[in-house]
């Protein structure tokens, strides 16, 4: 199997890609456009690998090693020689249709390109390239390292070959996989939680319940281990707005239509935890 991994973003899900791949016995090459980018994302990497040394999930022997199989680069020339590349960007089209059509004239002919986008359609952003057969979604869930779950989308001219190497790469680093066979906007997961994410929002915004309770009510009386406003907290109401956006402007389903509280939280910069305030106080 292929040994060769690039990762195009050092953010947080570009850089937990990475961390579980060079893990795993992987050669990673984590692609940013800057230096400040790379030195965040690999420090993160390393600070995540010394918790899990130091709660005993892993040895430090092991840990210094796949850090060690890690290399940074601002250069795309970089990943030339990748078998599989992950981009793992921003969720906005016209950026990763920009990184593909750049990634399809750099990377071998054989290589699989996938994206870790968990709304937008693989077939848009696979239409850019010469070989939208070879490209695949691989969505991830965030933190990488924590979570067990990818989910693989086929786009239109996806092969099978091509879905079939992503799922033994996604396997191989320690995750269960789910296919999605059509792809529509916002795949499987990402429509189910945007739906249930959006009406908690509208219930909030509209004084049924407080945001506590809300939240309560999803994980008493569903078993959830998170209520939807606590989960779209941690992920960042910026990034459901984008995608809640980007499913109904596809499907036009008023269900995936963002409330305007939500839109009013962004333009106010109360973006959930990593801003400090969001539904709740952080």
């Amino acid at each position: 199997m292929a040994r060769k991994l690039a990762v195009i973003g050092a953010g947080l899900m570009g850089s937990g890609i990475a961390q579980v791949s060079a893990q795993a016995g992987w050669d990673v090459v984590l692609h940013d456009v800057t230096d400040a980018a790379l030195t965040r994302g690999a420090s993160g990497i390393r600070a995540s690998y010394e918790k899990f040394v130091s709660k005993g999930k892993l040895d430090a022997s092991d840990a210094e090693a796949a850090l060690a199989r890690i290399t940074t680069s601002t250069e795309l020339g970089a990943v030339a020689d990748a078998d599989i590349v992950v981009e793992a960007v921003f969720e906005k089209i016209e950026i990763k249709q920009e990184i593909f059509r750049s990634l399809d004239k750099v990377v071998k002919e054989e290589a699989v390109l996938a994206s870790n986008t968990s709304a937008i359609p693989i077939t848009k952003i696979a239409a850019v390239t010469s070989r939208p057969e070879q490209v695949v979604g691989t969505h991830f869930f965030s933190p990488v390292p924590m979570m067990q779950l990818c989910e693989l989308v086929r786009g239109y001219k996806t092969s099978d070959e091509t879905l079939a190497t992503a799922r033994e790469f996604a396997e191989g680093i320690g995750k269960t996989c789910i296919v999605v066979n059509r792809d529509v906007a916002g795949f499987v997961t990402t429509r189910l939680i945007s739906a249930l994410a959006v009406e908690a929002a509208k219930l909030y915004e509209s004084g049924v319940a407080s945001a506590e309770d809300i939240d309560v009510a999803c994980q008493l009386g569903f078993g959830h281990a998170m209520g939807p406003l606590a989960t779209i907290d941690m992920t960042g109401i910026d990034i459901l707005l984008h995608a809640t956006s980007n499913i109904y402007a596809e499907t036009q389903d008023e269900k995936f239509a963002p409330p305007e509280l939500m839109r009013r939280m962004v333009d106010a910069g109360d973006i959930g935890r990593k801003s400090g305030q969001g539904f709740y106080k952080h």
